[in-house]
């Protein structure tokens, strides 16, 4: 008797959508000052001349600006760029509008951040249970109602339906149906699936495999074998087999942000510098709603070298301060001090029970 993979079954039958809101915090800034639609635009992190490109409009990015970039960088590429502070409260706020947009339509709502969330309509009545016509209506709420606009993506799963929200960017949607599928995975670059950086890329591409259709002429005994678990997760994707489900009530815990240089970090300066970066971001992610009431236990930073070893340090904290993480990159440099490919900062959140100490 031939055994089953129980992780290979496929689920069939769903319908999952995936909006990502196009350029989100720009855009709404733009809303509120419509005579800068057509000129670059974009959200930082601080000062003009020392922040971090949070989000950029699309007029930004045909001059090569994106998120992450040093704010000084971005200038030197655009000169005319237009530069807005970071109005948190102000994201937060039509994040809900939009969820409430959601909640329309489903119940079932795997939020990602404020700007990006998956949506099961998979036993939704709404549009007589058509997921194409839910998503153009949700986008088409969301602009009528805010004046942003969003990107969709319609398939059988998570995965695919991630993939095709980037499709028609921006203002766009695209729908994978079920018959589509084997078709589709052919010619869609490795880089696509989840999990695969440019290390994997890499290693992938050394053996003839570029694409989804390379990949899946590689035997499920060679992924593992040189991929582990995640040789797995490799086989699935690349068939567009996702079986996750949308979480709605997911609890997080832990939250990380990370950055993987295309040049090497070589110096104690330069790590401290693009630090200073990526802990900006995690303050953002930190700032979302799903994050605002979680207790936080512990921090701790990643830091992958250029021999593609990994090592991570952590040290109790209730409030993720910056000086924390520098000395925890003190003690990832002093551990060995090559240089470095990736850098990542995170917390751990307390989830356990609060009890009532209250006497009556």
């Amino acid at each position: 008797m031939k055994s089953v993979n129980i992780s290979h079954t496929i689920k069939l039958n769903r319908k999952i959508i995936h909006i990502d809101m196009d350029s989100f915090y720009a855009s709404v800034e733009i809303a509120e000052k419509p005579h800068l639609r057509e000129k670059p635009v974009a959200v930082a992190g601080s000062s003009a001349s020392r922040g971090v490109i949070t989000t950029c409009n699309y007029e930004a990015r045909k001059y090569g600006v994106r998120s992450a970039m040093p704010s000084i960088t971005a200038k030197k590429l655009c000169p005319e760029i237009i530069f807005i502070p970071v109005h948190m409260e102000k994201y937060r706020s039509i994040s809900k509008e939009i969820h409430k947009i959601f909640k329309c339509y489903t119940k079932i709502i795997e939020p990602i951040s404020l700007d990006e969330a998956y949506l099961d309509v998979t036993n939704a009545k709404y549009c007589g249970g058509n997921p194409i016509q839910m998503a153009s209506q949700i986008r088409g709420k969301i602009f009528n109602d805010l004046k942003i606009t969003a990107s969709a993506g319609i398939a059988p799963n998570k995965f695919l339906s991630k993939i095709a929200s980037e499709w028609n960017k921006p203002n766009g949607q695209y729908c994978i149906t079920d018959n589509m599928i084997d078709k589709f995975m052919l010619s869609l670059p490795i880089r696509k699936i989840v999990g695969v950086g440019e290390k994997t890329e890499k290693k992938l591409n050394s053996i003839g495999v570029k694409t989804c259709g390379d990949l899946q002429k590689i035997t499920l005994i060679n992924l593992e074998s040189n991929f582990g678990k995640f040789g797995y997760t490799l086989f699935d994707l690349c068939r567009g087999i996702d079986t996750r489900d949308v979480e709605s009530d997911r609890e997080s815990k832990s939250l990380s942000v990370e950055d993987t240089y295309a040049i090497d970090l070589k110096s104690k300066e330069k790590c401290m510098i693009e630090l200073s970066k990526i802990y900006e971001k995690l303050q953002q992610r930190l700032c979302e709603d799903k994050y605002t009431d979680k207790k936080i236990k512990s921090c701790f930073i990643k830091v992958k070298y250029n021999d593609f070893k990994v090592t991570s340090h952590q040290t109790v904290c209730v409030i993720p301060k910056i000086e924390n993480y520098m000395k925890l990159l003190d003690k990832a440099i002093e551990k060995k001090n090559k240089p470095i490919r990736l850098l990542g900062v995170g917390v751990i959140f307390d989830n356990r029970p609060q009890l009532n100490l209250n006497i009556y």
